[in-house]
Protein backbone atom coordinates (compact mmCIF):
# COMPACT_ATOMS: atom_id res chain seq x y z
CA UNK A 1 0.00 0.00 0.00
CA UNK A 2 1.50 3.78 -1.16
CA UNK A 3 1.22 6.32 1.17
CA UNK A 4 -0.03 9.61 -0.66
CA UNK A 5 0.32 12.80 -0.75
CA UNK A 6 -0.90 15.39 1.67
CA UNK A 7 -3.77 17.25 0.38
CA UNK A 8 -2.87 20.11 2.43
CA UNK A 9 0.63 21.43 2.84
CA UNK A 10 1.76 22.61 6.28
CA UNK A 11 3.56 26.72 6.49
CA UNK A 12 6.90 26.68 5.13
CA UNK A 13 8.55 27.43 8.47
CA UNK A 14 6.70 24.53 10.26
CA UNK A 15 7.54 22.21 7.81
CA UNK A 16 11.39 23.13 7.68
CA UNK A 17 11.01 23.08 11.64
CA UNK A 18 9.64 19.48 11.11
CA UNK A 19 12.63 18.36 8.64
CA UNK A 20 15.34 19.78 11.37
CA UNK A 21 13.84 18.44 14.04
CA UNK A 22 13.64 14.94 12.05
CA UNK A 23 17.41 14.98 11.07
CA UNK A 24 18.42 15.57 14.18
CA UNK A 25 16.94 12.19 15.70
CA UNK A 26 18.92 10.83 12.56
CA UNK A 27 21.94 12.36 13.77
CA UNK A 28 21.28 11.60 17.96
CA UNK A 29 20.13 8.09 17.23
CA UNK A 30 23.03 7.31 14.88
CA UNK A 31 25.39 9.40 17.25
CA UNK A 32 24.39 6.81 20.45
CA UNK A 33 25.07 4.12 18.14
CA UNK A 34 28.19 4.71 16.57
CA UNK A 35 29.85 5.63 20.21
CA UNK A 36 28.55 1.97 20.93
CA UNK A 37 30.77 0.31 18.07
CA UNK A 38 33.32 2.57 18.27
CA UNK A 39 33.91 1.58 21.89
CA UNK A 40 33.97 -1.62 21.18
CA UNK A 41 36.24 -1.68 18.13
CA UNK A 42 38.29 0.47 20.28
CA UNK A 43 38.62 -1.65 22.93
CA UNK A 44 38.88 -5.18 21.12
CA UNK A 45 41.95 -3.21 18.78
CA UNK A 46 43.44 -2.43 21.89
CA UNK A 47 43.27 -5.47 24.10
CA UNK A 48 43.68 -8.21 21.97
CA UNK A 49 45.91 -6.55 19.20
CA UNK A 50 46.11 -6.18 15.53
CA UNK A 51 45.63 -9.86 14.47
CA UNK A 52 42.69 -10.54 16.35
CA UNK A 53 41.00 -6.93 15.60
CA UNK A 54 41.22 -8.49 12.25
CA UNK A 55 39.78 -11.56 13.05
CA UNK A 56 37.05 -9.38 14.53
CA UNK A 57 36.41 -7.29 11.34
CA UNK A 58 35.95 -10.10 9.36
CA UNK A 59 32.84 -11.10 11.37
CA UNK A 60 31.60 -7.17 11.59
CA UNK A 61 31.60 -7.53 7.77
CA UNK A 62 30.13 -10.45 7.56
CA UNK A 63 27.38 -8.67 9.70
CA UNK A 64 26.92 -5.85 7.31
CA UNK A 65 26.30 -8.31 4.65
CA UNK A 66 23.31 -10.39 6.58
CA UNK A 67 22.00 -6.61 7.49
CA UNK A 68 22.19 -5.59 4.32
CA UNK A 69 19.87 -8.69 3.53
CA UNK A 70 17.77 -8.20 6.13
CA UNK A 71 17.22 -4.19 4.88
CA UNK A 72 16.63 -5.08 1.53
CA UNK A 73 13.60 -7.89 2.15
CA UNK A 74 12.61 -5.92 5.52
CA UNK A 75 12.72 -1.99 5.80
CA UNK A 76 14.20 -0.69 2.50
CA UNK A 77 10.64 -1.15 1.09
CA UNK A 78 8.83 -0.13 4.73
CA UNK A 79 10.76 3.20 4.34
CA UNK A 80 9.69 4.08 0.68
CA UNK A 81 5.73 2.36 0.72
CA UNK A 82 5.30 3.52 4.49
CA UNK A 83 7.15 6.79 5.63
CA UNK A 84 4.17 8.92 7.25
CA UNK A 85 2.18 8.84 10.41
CA UNK A 86 1.75 5.65 12.69
CA UNK A 87 -1.34 4.60 11.44
CA UNK A 88 -2.43 0.83 10.91
CA UNK A 89 -1.31 0.71 7.71
CA UNK A 90 1.72 1.56 9.14
CA UNK A 91 1.69 -0.66 12.15
CA UNK A 92 0.75 -3.68 9.87
CA UNK A 93 3.51 -3.41 8.45
CA UNK A 94 5.96 -2.79 10.60
CA UNK A 95 4.80 -6.25 12.32
CA UNK A 96 5.45 -7.94 8.79
CA UNK A 97 8.42 -6.06 8.12
CA UNK A 98 10.08 -7.09 11.91
CA UNK A 99 8.89 -10.39 11.32
CA UNK A 100 10.93 -10.69 8.41
CA UNK A 101 14.19 -9.56 9.48
CA UNK A 102 13.78 -11.57 12.38
CA UNK A 103 13.49 -14.83 10.58
CA UNK A 104 16.54 -13.61 8.25
CA UNK A 105 18.38 -13.22 11.39
CA UNK A 106 17.05 -16.90 11.87
CA UNK A 107 18.24 -18.28 9.04
CA UNK A 108 21.31 -16.64 8.66
CA UNK A 109 22.18 -17.19 11.91
CA UNK A 110 22.20 -20.41 11.48
CA UNK A 111 24.21 -20.47 8.17
CA UNK A 112 27.28 -18.46 10.37
CA UNK A 113 26.85 -20.97 13.40
CA UNK A 114 27.42 -24.39 11.22
CA UNK A 115 30.02 -22.12 9.46
CA UNK A 116 31.94 -21.23 12.67
CA UNK A 117 31.37 -24.17 14.07
CA UNK A 118 33.20 -26.30 10.84
CA UNK A 119 35.81 -23.46 10.64
CA UNK A 120 37.26 -23.49 13.91
CA UNK A 121 40.53 -21.69 14.57
CA UNK A 122 40.84 -18.27 15.41
CA UNK A 123 37.94 -17.27 12.87
CA UNK A 124 35.52 -20.16 13.77
CA UNK A 125 34.28 -19.13 17.02
CA UNK A 126 33.77 -15.68 16.66
CA UNK A 127 31.47 -16.37 13.48
CA UNK A 128 29.75 -19.20 15.55
CA UNK A 129 28.98 -16.31 17.90
CA UNK A 130 28.14 -14.28 14.96
CA UNK A 131 25.29 -16.87 14.00
CA UNK A 132 23.95 -17.22 17.77
CA UNK A 133 23.34 -12.98 18.14
CA UNK A 134 21.96 -12.10 14.42
CA UNK A 135 18.31 -12.40 14.86
CA UNK A 136 18.47 -9.86 18.08
CA UNK A 137 20.78 -7.70 15.83
CA UNK A 138 18.74 -7.63 12.56
CA UNK A 139 15.14 -7.02 14.60
CA UNK A 140 16.90 -4.06 17.02
CA UNK A 141 17.95 -2.41 13.62
CA UNK A 142 14.56 -2.60 11.94
CA UNK A 143 12.90 -1.04 15.05
CA UNK A 144 15.40 1.90 14.32
CA UNK A 145 14.05 1.76 10.69
CA UNK A 146 10.65 1.98 11.70
CA UNK A 147 10.74 4.32 13.72
CA UNK A 148 12.03 6.71 11.49
CA UNK A 149 9.62 5.49 8.89
CA UNK A 150 7.12 7.21 11.37
CA UNK A 151 9.03 9.99 11.79
CA UNK A 152 9.67 9.11 15.35
CA UNK A 153 13.43 8.96 15.57
CA UNK A 154 13.65 10.02 19.24
CA UNK A 155 12.31 6.30 19.89
CA UNK A 156 15.20 5.03 17.76
CA UNK A 157 17.38 7.15 20.10
CA UNK A 158 16.23 6.06 22.78
CA UNK A 159 16.36 2.03 21.72
CA UNK A 160 20.26 2.75 21.23
CA UNK A 161 21.05 4.29 24.29
CA UNK A 162 19.16 1.24 25.86
CA UNK A 163 21.72 -0.75 23.85
CA UNK A 164 25.00 1.05 24.65
CA UNK A 165 23.62 0.71 28.26
CA UNK A 166 23.65 -2.90 28.24
CA UNK A 167 26.63 -3.03 26.44
CA UNK A 168 28.74 -1.90 29.16
CA UNK A 169 28.37 -4.93 31.53
CA UNK A 170 28.31 -6.95 28.75
CA UNK A 171 31.98 -5.77 27.77
CA UNK A 172 32.93 -5.68 31.01
CA UNK A 173 32.26 -9.24 30.97
CA UNK A 174 33.62 -10.03 27.67
CA UNK A 175 37.13 -7.97 28.93
CA UNK A 176 37.46 -10.97 31.77
CA UNK A 177 37.18 -14.15 28.96
CA UNK A 178 39.76 -11.97 26.38
CA UNK A 179 38.67 -13.68 23.35
CA UNK A 180 37.03 -12.02 19.86
CA UNK A 181 34.01 -14.73 20.28
CA UNK A 182 32.75 -12.92 23.85
CA UNK A 183 33.26 -9.43 22.45
CA UNK A 184 30.74 -10.66 19.78
CA UNK A 185 28.63 -12.40 22.10
CA UNK A 186 28.40 -9.23 24.13
CA UNK A 187 27.79 -7.13 21.58
CA UNK A 188 24.88 -9.32 20.34
CA UNK A 189 23.37 -9.61 23.90
CA UNK A 190 22.99 -6.00 24.24
CA UNK A 191 22.07 -5.43 21.20
CA UNK A 192 19.17 -8.58 21.89
CA UNK A 193 18.16 -6.16 24.65
CA UNK A 194 17.47 -3.34 22.70
CA UNK A 195 15.01 -5.65 20.31
CA UNK A 196 13.19 -6.70 23.21
CA UNK A 197 12.51 -2.78 24.37
CA UNK A 198 11.53 -1.88 21.23
CA UNK A 199 8.37 -4.06 20.73
CA UNK A 200 7.81 -2.35 24.23
CA UNK A 201 8.19 0.79 22.70
CA UNK A 202 5.80 0.04 19.46
CA UNK A 203 3.63 -2.10 21.32
CA UNK A 204 3.72 -4.25 18.07
CA UNK A 205 5.05 -8.17 18.42
CA UNK A 206 7.13 -9.09 15.06
CA UNK A 207 4.68 -11.42 13.07
CA UNK A 208 7.45 -13.90 11.60
CA UNK A 209 3.90 -16.33 10.08
CA UNK A 210 3.47 -13.29 7.95
CA UNK A 211 6.87 -12.63 6.41
CA UNK A 212 6.11 -14.75 3.37
CA UNK A 213 3.19 -12.45 2.72
CA UNK A 214 5.32 -9.23 3.39
CA UNK A 215 8.52 -10.51 0.44
CA UNK A 216 5.16 -11.28 -1.53
CA UNK A 217 4.13 -7.67 -1.27
CA UNK A 218 7.24 -6.17 -1.77
CA UNK A 219 8.74 -8.21 -4.21
CA UNK A 220 9.22 -5.40 -6.88
CA UNK A 221 11.09 -3.43 -4.84
CA UNK A 222 12.33 -5.91 -1.78
CA UNK A 223 14.34 -8.18 -4.39
CA UNK A 224 16.14 -5.61 -5.94
CA UNK A 225 17.03 -4.07 -2.89
CA UNK A 226 18.30 -6.92 -1.67
CA UNK A 227 20.63 -7.55 -4.90
CA UNK A 228 21.26 -3.87 -4.28
CA UNK A 229 22.65 -4.40 -0.84
CA UNK A 230 24.19 -7.55 -1.15
CA UNK A 231 26.00 -6.29 -3.77
CA UNK A 232 27.41 -3.58 -1.58
CA UNK A 233 27.96 -4.94 1.56
CA UNK A 234 29.48 -8.27 -0.34
CA UNK A 235 31.85 -6.06 -2.25
CA UNK A 236 33.19 -5.22 1.49
CA UNK A 237 33.62 -8.83 2.15
CA UNK A 238 34.90 -9.67 -0.83
CA UNK A 239 37.67 -6.97 -0.32
CA UNK A 240 38.43 -8.01 3.22
CA UNK A 241 38.64 -11.36 2.58
CA UNK A 242 40.56 -10.65 -0.46
CA UNK A 243 42.87 -8.22 1.69
CA UNK A 244 43.18 -11.13 4.05
CA UNK A 245 44.49 -13.54 1.48
CA UNK A 246 47.11 -11.40 -0.45
CA UNK A 247 48.48 -8.67 2.11
CA UNK A 248 47.49 -10.83 5.36
CA UNK A 249 44.77 -10.21 8.05
CA UNK A 250 46.71 -7.60 10.19
CA UNK A 251 45.93 -5.64 6.71
CA UNK A 252 42.03 -5.87 7.26
CA UNK A 253 43.17 -4.66 10.69
CA UNK A 254 44.65 -1.94 9.28
CA UNK A 255 41.87 -0.91 7.14
CA UNK A 256 39.20 -1.05 9.65
CA UNK A 257 41.25 0.62 12.25
CA UNK A 258 41.17 3.76 9.36
CA UNK A 259 37.66 3.29 9.13
CA UNK A 260 37.50 3.67 13.39
CA UNK A 261 39.31 6.82 13.00
CA UNK A 262 36.48 7.78 10.54
CA UNK A 263 34.16 6.98 12.73
CA UNK A 264 32.57 10.07 13.87
CA UNK A 265 31.78 11.52 10.42
CA UNK A 266 30.40 8.20 9.44
CA UNK A 267 28.15 8.86 12.59
CA UNK A 268 27.15 11.29 10.68
CA UNK A 269 26.45 10.26 7.60
CA UNK A 270 25.00 7.11 8.82
CA UNK A 271 22.40 9.30 11.05
CA UNK A 272 21.43 10.99 7.99
CA UNK A 273 21.00 7.58 6.06
CA UNK A 274 18.36 6.90 8.25
CA UNK A 275 16.00 9.71 7.42
CA UNK A 276 17.01 10.83 3.75
CA UNK A 277 15.15 8.21 1.74
CA UNK A 278 11.79 8.98 4.03
CA UNK A 279 12.60 12.70 3.74
CA UNK A 280 13.17 12.57 -0.17
CA UNK A 281 10.11 10.42 -0.76
CA UNK A 282 8.13 13.18 1.15
CA UNK A 283 9.60 16.05 -1.17
CA UNK A 284 8.99 14.13 -3.97
CA UNK A 285 5.33 14.33 -2.71
CA UNK A 286 5.02 17.49 -1.78
CA UNK A 287 7.36 19.23 -4.06
CA UNK A 288 8.61 17.30 -6.61
CA UNK A 289 10.66 19.94 -8.98
CA UNK A 290 12.93 20.39 -5.71
CA UNK A 291 13.90 16.77 -5.20
CA UNK A 292 17.31 16.95 -7.35
CA UNK A 293 18.25 20.08 -5.36
CA UNK A 294 17.88 18.38 -2.16
CA UNK A 295 19.63 15.78 -3.28
CA UNK A 296 22.62 17.66 -4.34
CA UNK A 297 22.67 19.47 -1.42
CA UNK A 298 22.49 16.49 0.90
CA UNK A 299 25.76 14.40 -1.21
CA UNK A 300 27.53 17.90 -1.74
CA UNK A 301 27.26 18.45 1.97
CA UNK A 302 28.69 15.28 3.14
CA UNK A 303 31.35 15.07 0.77
CA UNK A 304 32.65 18.45 2.17
CA UNK A 305 32.08 16.56 5.47
CA UNK A 306 34.27 13.95 4.87
CA UNK A 307 37.31 16.20 3.25
CA UNK A 308 37.06 18.07 6.44
CA UNK A 309 37.37 15.45 8.94
CA UNK A 310 40.20 13.56 7.12
CA UNK A 311 41.89 16.72 6.84
CA UNK A 312 41.66 17.20 10.62
CA UNK A 313 43.16 13.57 11.09
CA UNK A 314 46.35 14.10 9.63
CA UNK A 315 47.02 17.29 12.07
CA UNK A 316 46.24 14.28 14.96
CA UNK A 317 49.58 13.62 16.78
CA UNK A 318 51.30 10.30 16.55
CA UNK A 319 50.96 9.80 20.33
CA UNK A 320 47.39 10.81 20.41
CA UNK A 321 46.89 8.16 17.46
CA UNK A 322 48.78 5.65 20.01
CA UNK A 323 46.60 5.80 22.51
CA UNK A 324 43.21 5.46 20.65
CA UNK A 325 44.21 2.00 18.47
CA UNK A 326 47.23 1.47 20.38
CA UNK A 327 49.40 -0.87 18.06
CA UNK A 328 47.00 -0.52 15.30
CA UNK A 329 47.40 3.61 14.73
CA UNK A 330 50.50 3.44 13.01
CA UNK A 331 49.28 1.17 9.96
CA UNK A 332 45.84 2.89 9.93
CA UNK A 333 47.49 6.37 10.06
CA UNK A 334 49.03 5.37 6.19
CA UNK A 335 45.45 5.03 5.15
CA UNK A 336 43.80 8.21 6.30
CA UNK A 337 43.96 10.09 2.96
CA UNK A 338 42.38 7.79 0.61
CA UNK A 339 39.64 6.46 2.65
CA UNK A 340 38.52 9.74 3.42
CA UNK A 341 38.27 10.43 -0.33
CA UNK A 342 36.23 6.97 -0.71
CA UNK A 343 33.80 8.41 2.05
CA UNK A 344 33.73 11.60 0.46
CA UNK A 345 32.97 9.98 -2.64
CA UNK A 346 30.69 7.61 -0.78
CA UNK A 347 29.04 10.50 0.57
CA UNK A 348 28.13 12.49 -2.84
CA UNK A 349 26.85 9.11 -4.13
CA UNK A 350 24.40 8.27 -1.57
CA UNK A 351 22.36 12.21 -2.14
CA UNK A 352 21.64 10.89 -5.70
CA UNK A 353 20.61 7.12 -4.01
CA UNK A 354 18.63 8.56 -1.99
CA UNK A 355 16.99 10.56 -4.82
CA UNK A 356 16.50 7.79 -7.09
CA UNK A 357 15.06 5.28 -3.88
CA UNK A 358 12.22 7.84 -3.31
CA UNK A 359 11.63 7.76 -6.78
CA UNK A 360 11.30 4.03 -6.80
CA UNK A 361 13.60 3.80 -9.78
CA UNK A 362 15.21 -0.31 -8.08
CA UNK A 363 16.25 -0.84 -11.56
CA UNK A 364 18.46 2.15 -12.12
CA UNK A 365 19.70 1.91 -8.48
CA UNK A 366 20.04 -1.78 -8.51
CA UNK A 367 22.87 -1.33 -12.09
CA UNK A 368 24.59 1.03 -10.17
CA UNK A 369 25.04 -0.47 -7.13
CA UNK A 370 26.59 -3.38 -9.41
CA UNK A 371 28.77 -1.43 -11.30
CA UNK A 372 30.08 0.70 -8.19
CA UNK A 373 30.50 -2.81 -6.51
CA UNK A 374 32.38 -4.77 -9.09
CA UNK A 375 34.30 -1.44 -9.33
CA UNK A 376 35.14 -1.22 -5.45
CA UNK A 377 36.54 -4.97 -5.52
CA UNK A 378 38.25 -4.72 -8.39
CA UNK A 379 39.77 -1.82 -7.30
CA UNK A 380 40.33 -2.80 -4.05
CA UNK A 381 42.11 -6.13 -4.54
CA UNK A 382 43.97 -4.88 -7.80
CA UNK A 383 45.15 -2.43 -5.64
CA UNK A 384 46.25 -4.48 -2.74
CA UNK A 385 48.26 -6.61 -5.40
CA UNK A 386 49.95 -3.71 -6.55
CA UNK A 387 50.61 -1.60 -3.14
CA UNK A 388 49.25 -3.52 0.13
CA UNK A 389 46.94 -2.08 2.31
CA UNK A 390 47.71 1.00 0.83
CA UNK A 391 47.29 0.24 -2.64
CA UNK A 392 43.83 -1.51 -1.93
CA UNK A 393 42.93 1.83 0.25
CA UNK A 394 43.25 3.93 -2.92
CA UNK A 395 41.84 1.44 -5.48
CA UNK A 396 38.94 1.47 -3.49
CA UNK A 397 38.71 5.48 -3.44
CA UNK A 398 39.03 5.62 -6.66
CA UNK A 399 36.24 3.16 -7.40
CA UNK A 400 33.86 5.08 -4.95
CA UNK A 401 34.33 8.28 -6.56
CA UNK A 402 33.54 6.48 -10.23
CA UNK A 403 30.57 4.77 -8.38
CA UNK A 404 29.16 8.14 -7.41
CA UNK A 405 29.31 9.42 -10.97
CA UNK A 406 27.37 6.88 -12.32
CA UNK A 407 24.30 7.25 -9.52
CA UNK A 408 23.98 11.00 -10.50
CA UNK A 409 24.05 9.91 -14.31
CA UNK A 410 20.86 7.69 -13.61
CA UNK A 411 19.07 9.96 -10.96
CA UNK A 412 19.11 13.04 -13.42
CA UNK A 413 17.47 10.31 -16.13
CA UNK A 414 15.12 9.49 -13.43
CA UNK A 415 13.96 12.83 -12.77
CA UNK A 416 13.96 13.39 -16.74
CA UNK A 417 11.03 10.57 -16.50
CA UNK A 418 9.45 11.52 -13.79
CA UNK A 419 8.77 14.87 -14.81
CA UNK A 420 7.53 14.29 -18.19
CA UNK A 421 4.80 11.39 -16.36
CA UNK A 422 3.95 13.95 -13.40
CA UNK A 423 1.23 11.75 -12.20
CA UNK A 424 2.64 8.12 -11.82
CA UNK A 425 3.09 7.01 -7.88
CA UNK A 426 5.85 6.78 -6.55
CA UNK A 427 6.33 3.05 -5.92
CA UNK A 428 7.21 1.31 -9.26
CA UNK A 429 5.41 -1.66 -10.77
Amino acid sequence: MTIEGEKTRAPAGSAKRALVGRLSWGLADQAASSVSNFAVGIYVARSLGVTAFGVFSLAWVTYGVVLNVSRGLATDPLTVRFSGPPGAAWRGAVGRSTGTALGVGGVLGAVCLVAGLGLGGRIGPAFAALGVMLPGLLLQDAWRYSFFAAGTGRKAFLNDVVWGVALVPAMVVAARVGTVAAFVLAWGASATVAAGYGCVQSGIRPRMAEARGWLREQRDLGYRYLVENVSLSGASQLRAYGLGVIVGVGAVGAVRGAELLLGPFLAVLMGLSLVTVPEAARVLRQAPHQLGRFCLLLGGGQAVGALLWGSALLLVPGRLGEMVLGDVWHSASQLIVPISLGVAGAGLGTGAAAGLRALGAARRSLRCQLFASACYVGGGLGGAAAGGAVGSAWGAAAATVSGSAVWWLQLRSALREHAQAPIREVRTS
